[in-house]
């Protein structure tokens, strides 16, 4: 009753300053309600609300960065505002909080004269983490002269300095790291964490280090919160505040435990309460019966809130009192009521930047498309003939090393093959990785042969047409209870311009567990069944054939929903045979054994998770689905490329859009201690959930399985790993499914593609012994419903990791959002999807030369045989030329970002791409210099030579011969360095008009 009893408050005008709600749920339906009568005059206190700010004493903070942000700067904004009116969750308000002056900035404007290094040093003070690229609120990064920053909840700026005087400050966009060239006369600068002194900064940090939390790294950022004493002040004690009902029942639940909270739970018992008053409610009108409930009430003021002013317009010609806004409101008065047509906005997905900037980190393995696998060990400068250039040097066996120029890093490729893989490195020079390939690409063209021989056969017979524009589809998707996501919506269009165009349907539909998928494919199950038609859905798991038995039995009400499974009794097998071969059943879900099953009038079949089927079964639906609608769907994304490879012979669907509700996942890096792995495993089962264990030594298992059991004597702990057999695991999976387990201890998690919502944490042991990507889709395993899911990543020792581990973790632990970590982890997940579609078998010869090469490999294939031109095939140009060209490192000094920018500028495709990217060098860096400009005149030069037909360009003093595809040469001289380079160029542009 919170927005009514609210409403009543306002109008008797009191001093209340701080409104405590239960939690973010309560605090979003008080500000809708606050907002509403301060705009309409009824309340002089313009609405702040805290974030759910859920730390408790000597939790790490960065592990609760994003609230804890959002939190300083809404309390600044209460601070500096007497006529504000704060709504704060009881959490966020159980710890004194800083006072007014640590939240003070400064300004910083155009033609201000800064020492930079002074104003280095205070923006550190500040809280502000210094990294190479921004990402996320609260980061600086400083390059020369050159400051980017992110402002909590402002904007990103980059500011730019001429010696010390202060020449430009624009906006830049965190996803391209391009910026705005609209300039902007000056920009506030508030802390990203407190305003400290020189000598309060030494006492917190001193105070932080000697303490006995344990946390992974102790900074100021990670506890400096936790030691404010006399610098915080207690909230609730200053100004007036008042407390709801829902908000006091949550506190005596959360005293029940030890807080050491600035206040005592007798604090919050004696506040004064928002009361009810009588004849105010909170009320519910559905959209649908709107006119029905005027009519009923046309006795009273009804005023109507809408938010478009088309919508104004049409209630005001019904003679309604009608206000335009996107609040939420919906209460009633005694002579009123205040109905909203709104729903509260969605949370907004992060933006996060498109650069991949640990693509490849030194020590990893990496493929040569022609010399095979080797271990990437970074940038190189070399001196050749009195020239300086960049490489990048590749170790092989026996001491071989490899320096590739950086203008062919698209040569190269990280080696990403099944988990756990070790790679074999090759020999440089024997031609063994060049023989590998050929045997691989016959194997391949094979493949290609049946995937394209399939598609034309298929193409030609006539499918049975579904009516899909039946009027009972539309109500069909209404009863789904939530919003289909865009990409939902544009894969049930193509698959019913599949059902409706009258040739058998071949797509497949792609997108994570947990995107909606099932959804898609039950819309296509409705429309097949209502044109009298029977589907069938094949799993590999009995597991996943009780989870889709479930969901498609509640929503195919009109329909006879059966499954079959080995859990099935053999008489029921028989009579459900025998009602498939009469038509009796219309929809069956079943694993392989349904594949032997004859039926009436087979419309559609939906295989889920393909990769997973052997052989035999895979036949078996080949020629179950000679003439029938098929759609297959995977959990793992598939890459761009092979996608357009694919499309050429059969439809393609993705989702790539979770569902609104998914709320990012907690993370915590810790140092492993019996005490912490207790506490979390309660934590979880406090609130009736399940948690996954992941240790990834087999041998390991049972002693870590002994040491849970000796902690919690009552856990009830499943053991999976590779060596158990499939049927086991099966029943293990199912029995963890149905909540017969506490915990799952696994190597890693059995069974992508399974959705288990009521496990929501992740422990992850030795978390140091895993890869970024790996890492990432761990923690992607949990908080997949609406429940919020918690990550542990646990370490043995914290002092002896390396340094570049411990940055990882970090950067892990405060990017719940999942920041650019989560797009190589992406792109891992596409490329083995890539690999996966192709089954089982394939896995030897990935293993010989990674995924992404043999992708590329399949690809050409494809586009070989099915007669389509591939237009990512290029021919190599060898560039020998005398002249000193490298990004500088002098203007770029990080050695991740030269690779990064080194990388793309050898994938670059056309002239204007390598434009694209001076500009942002210039933007990110500053000026050019010699060096690098000549850099992007060599890469201009690749690119031109090779839409020429030239294969090599080479240089020898003032001589220089470019050699053509047909074997003619032509020769052009010139006098130095800058000389080569502008007339290569110009012979170049001459030869492409």
């Amino acid at each position: 009753m919170i927005q009514s009893s609210l409403y009543a408050f306002f109008l008797q005008q009191n001093s209340t300053r701080i409104l405590i709600v239960e939690n973010d749920k309560e605090a979003q339906s008080a500000f809708h309600l606050a907002q509403f009568c301060y705009q309409q005059g009824i309340s002089k206190l313009k609405p702040i609300v805290l974030p759910d700010f859920r730390a408790r004493m000597g939790d790490d903070i960065r592990s609760f960065l994003e609230e804890f942000m959002q939190l300083l700067c809404k309390l600044r904004m209460f601070y500096e505002d007497e006529k504000t009116f704060l709504i704060a969750p009881v959490s966020s308000v159980l710890y004194k909080l800083p006072k007014k002056e640590l939240l003070q900035g400064f300004f910083i404007a155009k033609n201000d004269l800064f020492e930079l290094g002074e104003l280095k040093e205070k923006l550190i003070n500040f809280g502000y983490e210094v990294v190479d690229i921004i990402e996320m609120e609260g980061e600086v990064s400083f390059r020369g002269d050159i400051i980017d920053i992110s402002i909590p909840y402002d904007k990103n700026c980059r500011i730019s300095f001429f010696d010390i005087e202060c020449e430009s400050i624009r906006e830049f966009d965190i996803k391209t790291q391009k910026s705005n060239p609209l300039e902007l006369d000056r920009i506030f600068i508030p802390p990203a964490l407190f305003n400290l002194s020189d000598t309060e900064y030494e006492d917190l940090r001193q105070k932080v280090l000697e303490s006995e939390f344990d946390t992974f790294s102790k900074d100021l950022i990670s506890l400096g919160f936790w030691f404010l004493d006399d610098l915080g002040i207690k909230l609730l004690e200053l100004y007036p505040s008042m407390i709801t009902p829902q908000a006091q029942g949550y506190a005596k639940e959360i005293f029940e435990f030890d807080l050491h909270d600035a206040y005592g739970i007798d604090f919050f018992m004696q506040l004064p309460l928002l009361q009810e008053i009588s004849g105010y409610a909170d009320i519910q009108v559905d959209a649908k019966n709107l006119d029905y409930f005027l009519e009923l009430n046309s006795d009273k003021e009804i005023i109507i809130l809408v938010p478009t002013e088309l919508l104004q317009e049409q209630f005001l010609l019904k003679g309604l009192k009608v206000i335009c806004t996107n609040l939420v409101v919906n209460i009633a008065l005694p002579k009123a009521f205040i109905i909203s047509l709104n729903t509260y906005p969605k949370h907004k997905g992060r933006q996060r930047p498109k650069i991949a900037i640990d693509e490849l980190n030194i020590g990893e393995y990496v493929v040569h498309k022609d010399y095979g696998v080797g271990i990437f060990r970074g940038i190189e400068q070399a001196k050749i003939l009195g020239f300086v250039r960049d490489f990048i040097r590749i170790d092989y066996q026996g001491e071989d090393s490899l320096l590739l120029p950086v203008e062919n890093l698209n040569f190269i490729d990280r080696y990403i093959a099944g988990s756990n893989t070790i790679p074999l490195i090759d020999r440089l020079g024997k031609g063994n990785f060049l023989r590998l390939k050929e045997k691989i690409k016959s194997k391949l063209f094979e493949i290609a042969d049946s995937i394209v021989a399939l598609a034309a056969k298929r193409n030609l017979i006539e499918g049975k047409k579904i009516d899909t524009s039946l009027p009972e589809i539309e109500i069909f998707q209404k009863q789904s209870g939530f919003d289909l996501t865009l990409d939902q919506e544009k894969s049930i269009q193509e698959i019913f311009y599949d059902l409706g165009s009258g040739k058998v349907m071949d797509r497949l539909l792609s997108g994570d567990v947990g995107f909606g998928k099932t959804e898609v494919a039950l819309n296509a199950i409705f429309a097949v069944c209502k044109n009298g038609f029977q589907a069938l859905m094949v799993v590999p798991t009995t597991l996943l054939a009780m989870q889709h038995f479930n969901t498609l039995k509640s929503r195919l009400v009109d329909f006879r929903v059966v499954k079959l499974d080995r859990f099935v009794k053999s008489s029921q097998k028989q009579a459900i045979l025998k009602d498939l071969e009469n038509g009796t059943i219309d929809v069956v879900i079943g694993t392989h054994s349904v594949l032997q099953a004859t039926f009436k009038n087979l419309g559609l079949i939906v295989i889920d998770e393909e990769h997973k089927f052997g052989v035999k079964q895979k036949e078996a639906i080949k020629s179950l689905s000679k003439d029938v609608h098929l759609l297959s769907m995977s959990a793992t994304p598939i890459p761009r490329t092979l996608n357009m490879a694919l499309s050429q012979i059969k439809g393609m669907s993705q989702l790539l859009t979770p569902p609104s509700q998914r709320i990012p996942t907690k993370t915590f890096v810790k140092e492993k201690s019996d005490s912490l792995i207790k506490e979390v495993i309660l934590r979880e089962l406090r609130r009736n959930g399940q948690i996954f264990y992941i240790h990834n030594n087999i041998a390991n298992i049972p002693v870590i399985k002994s040491e849970l059991n000796y902690l919690l004597p009552q856990l009830k702990i499943a053991v999976l790993h590779s060596q158990i057999d499939p049927k086991l695991t099966e029943e293990i999976m199912l029995d963890f499914a149905q909540n017969k387990y506490h915990l799952l201890l696994c190597t890693s998690i059995v069974e992508s593609g399974i959705h288990l919502p009521n496990a929501n944490t992740i422990i992850i042991d030795g978390a140091d012994h895993f890869g970024l990507a790996d890492l990432h889709q761990l923690r992607g395993r949990v908080g997949r419903g609406d429940k919020e899911g918690f990550c542990y990543y646990l370490i043995e020792d914290k002092t002896e990791i390396t340094q570049e581990a411990t940055k990882r973790l970090l950067a892990l632990e405060k990017n719940s959002f999942l920041g650019s970590g989560a797009m190589i982890a992406y792109q891992d997940l596409e490329i083995r999807g890539g690999g996966n579609l192709l089954g089982e078998a394939q896995s030897g010869h990935i293993k010989n030369i990674g995924y992404s090469l043999y992708l590329k490999m399949l690809e050409d294939a494809i586009y070989q045989l099915s007669g389509k031109q591939n237009e990512n095939i290029e021919n190599d140009v060898d560039l020998k030329l005398q002249v000193s060209a490298y990004l500088n490192s002098d203007l770029i000094s990080s050695d991740t970002l030269r690779l990064e920018l080194y990388r793309r500028l050898s994938l670059c495709k056309n002239t204007d791409e390598v434009y694209a990217i001076e500009l942002e060098i210039q933007d990110r860096f500053g000026k050019l210099d010699i060096y690098t400009k000549r850099f992007l005149l060599l890469i201009l030069i690749k690119i031109l030579a090779r839409n020429s037909g030239i294969v090599s360009i080479s240089s020898f003093k003032e001589d220089i011969s470019l050699v053509f595809l047909d074997g003619s040469k032509k020769f052009i001289k010139a006098i130095d360095e800058d000389e080569m380079l502008a007339n290569i160029l110009s012979f170049l542009h001459n030869k492409c008009k």
